[in-house]
C-alpha cells in the first residue's frame, strides 16, 4: 500500500487518541466541563464577600460589649423565607409514612418494599410506589397500623415519630492526638473519641448516652442519634402563662390556615435533623451530588441579614423599625402591651413585608432563628476571619452552658433591638420556644 494512503488512517488515530488529552501526559483524571450548580428551589443565592460582624451600636442588654470584626465568607444558598409549617410537615409525614411501611414489611407484606439485588443482603429499601393502606378494612392490616395510634383512637402518637440519623464528629477527627498517619496509613494506637450514641427500648422510648471508643476507622467518628420530629405544641401555653393560648396549641401546626406560617416549637436539634433529612431527601432524586443542607453559622446568617449593607442596623438598610410613612418594617412588639400596630399579634404568614436588597424575607421578626454557632460572649475574640463559626456539637453529658446555640433575628414577642442584623441572643439546643424558627443553608460549589 502506498504511503499516501497510509498517510490519512495514522492522522486519524493520533487525532482520535488525542481528544482527551496527548497520551502519556498529565491530563487529569476527571471531568473539566464548565459545572455550574443549578439554584435549590426557594432559596436565594448569597456572593461572597465581606462585612463589620458584631453589633452596631452598644449593647444595653448585656454588660460586655460585643467584639466587632471583619470577616469575609465564601457564597452559599439560603431559603428565602423561614422554613414553615407546610415543608416541616414533608418532614413529619416522611418519618410517620416510613415507619408504617417498615411495620408492614415486617410483618412480612413484601408488596411495601424493594428487595435488594444482592442474595447476601437480607436489608431492603421501601417501595414509595405503593399506597399505604390507612384506611384499609383488613383487620391484619388494621391490627399493624394500630401501633401508630393511641390505643383504642385513631389520634396519631406523635410520640412515636422518631427519625434516626448520623454524622460524622469532624472535632474529634482534628484533635492532635487523633492525626491519621499517612506514611503508616492509620490512626496513633492512644487514638480515641467521644461520641453519642442512641437506641430505642422496646416500650419505644428513645435513649441516648456519650460513650468513648478507640479510634481506628472513620467509621468510629459517627455519631448516631433518634429524635422525635414533631414539634412541641405545648409551647404556646407553657411559655405564656396565665394567658389564654390554646387555640394556637390546638391548632397551629396541624391546620392547613397557618401552612405558611412559620413552624416554632422546634428544638435546635429537631431542625439539625430536619436538614439531615432534606440532604438525604435531594440526593435520593438528585442525579448530580451537592453540598449537604444545615443550618447557617452565625457569621452567614448576619452577612445575609445585611443584604450586601456592610453597616447596616437592619435588614433593610436603616436605623430604624418605620419607614418614611410611619409603617412598620416587620412583625415584632413594638409597644409595650401592644402587638398588632405592625398587622401581627403574634406569628404572620411568612413574606408579608419587603424583602432585604438580598431578596430573603423576614430576616427581622417574625420568628428568632436557630443558627448551626456555639454560643460564647467572647466567640468574635478567637474566630477565623474567613467563614468564621465557633462551632461545638455537644454530647449528652457535656454541661449545659456546652449547649448554647445562638439565635438571631428576633421575633414577633421581642422589642426592635432584637431585630438588628448584628444582635445576637441565645437558646438551649434541647429546648423549644414559641417565637423561634429556622431556616437552612447550602454551600455553594466553586465561587
Amino acid at each position: 500500500m502506498k504511503l499516501t494512503k497510509i498517510l490519512p488512517f495514522f492522522v486519524l488515530t493520533v487525532f482520535l487518541a488525542s481528544c482527551g488529552g496527548p497520551s502519556g501526559e498529565l491530563v487529569g483524571a476527571g471531568f473539566r466541563g464548565n459545572f455550574k450548580e443549578a439554584s435549590p428551589y426557594g432559596m436565594i443565592f448569597i456572593k461572597q464577600g465581606s462585612f463589620l460582624m458584631g453589633s452596631n451600636k452598644q449593647s444595653t442588654v448585656f454588660s460586655q460589649p460585643d467584639n466587632k470584626l471583619m470577616v469575609t465568607v465564601n457564597s452559599f444558598w439560603m431559603d428565602e423565607t423561614e422554613i414553615t409549617n407546610n415543608e416541616y410537615k414533608q418532614f413529619v409525614y416522611w418519618v410517620r409514612d416510613s415507619i408504617a411501611y417498615s411495620l408492614l414489611i415486617d410483618a412480612g407484606m413484601t408488596e411495601y418494599a424493594i428487595e435488594s439485588d444482592n442474595d447476601m443482603d437480607e436489608t431492603y429499601r421501601i417501595n414509595w410506589k405503593q399506597r399505604l393502606p390507612w384506611n384499609s378494612k383488613d383487620e391484619d392490616v388494621v391490627d399493624i397500623l394500630s401501633a401508630m395510634y393511641y390505643p383504642d383512637t385513631k389520634q396519631l402518637n406523635t410520640g412515636r415519630l422518631h427519625y434516626s440519623y448520623s454524622w460524622v464528629n469532624y472535632d474529634e477527627a482534628v484533635k492532635p492526638s487523633n492525626r491519621f498517619d499517612v506514611a503508616k496509613g492509620v490512626y496513633p494506637e492512644n487514638a480515641h473519641v467521644r461520641v453519642d450514641t442512641a437506641w430505642i427500648d422496646e416500650e419505644g422510648m428513645i435513649h441516648d448516652s456519650t460513650i468513648t471508643r478507640p479510634l481506628r476507622s472513620p467509621n468510629d467518628l459517627i455519631t448516631a442519634m433518634i429524635i422525635n420530629v414533631y414539634p412541641d405544641t405545648m409551647v404556646w401555653v407553657r411559655d405564656f402563662q396565665y394567658a389564654y393560648n390554646e387555640p394556637m396549641l390546638l391548632k397551629y401546626f396541624s391546620h392547613p390556615g397557618f401552612s405558611d406560617y412559620p413552624v416554632v416549637g422546634v428544638t435546635w436539634e429537631q431542625a439539625h435533623a430536619f436538614c439531615q433529612w432534606r440532604t438525604d431527601y435531594f440526593l435520593t432524586y438528585s442525579k448530580v451530588d451537592a453540598q449537604k443542607y444545615r443550618l447557617p453559622t452565625e457569621a452567614e446568617w448576619e452577612y445575609a441579614a445585611r443584604g450586601g449593607r456592610k453597616m447596616a442596623t437592619y435588614p433593610w438598610g436603616g436605623n430604624y423599625a418605620r419607614d418614611s410613612r410611619g409603617c412598620f418594617l416587620a412583625n415584632f412588639k413594638p409597644y409595650r402591651g401592644s402587638y398588632v400596630d405592625d398587622t401581627g399579634a403574634a406569628t404572620m404568614k411568612v413574606a408579608q413585608f419587603r424583602p432585604n436588597d438580598f431578596g430573603l424575607f423576614d430576616m427581622a421578626g417574625n420568628v428568632a432563628e436557630w443558627t448551626m454557632s456555639a454560643y460564647s460572649t467572647s466567640s468574635n475574640v478567637s474566630v477565623n476571619d474567613l467563614n468564621p463559626n465557633f462551632p461545638y456539637m455537644a454530647r449528652k453529658d457535656d454541661p449545659d452552658v456546652l449547649k448554647r446555640k445562638v439565635v438571631k433575628g428576633g421575633s414577633w414577642k421581642d422589642i426592635s433591638y432584637y431585630l438588628q442584623c448584628g444582635t445576637r441572643t441565645y437558646e438551649y439546643q434541647y429546648e423549644s420556644r414559641p417565637y423561634i424558627g429556622f431556616r437552612c443553608v447550602r454551600s455553594h460549589i466553586g465561587d
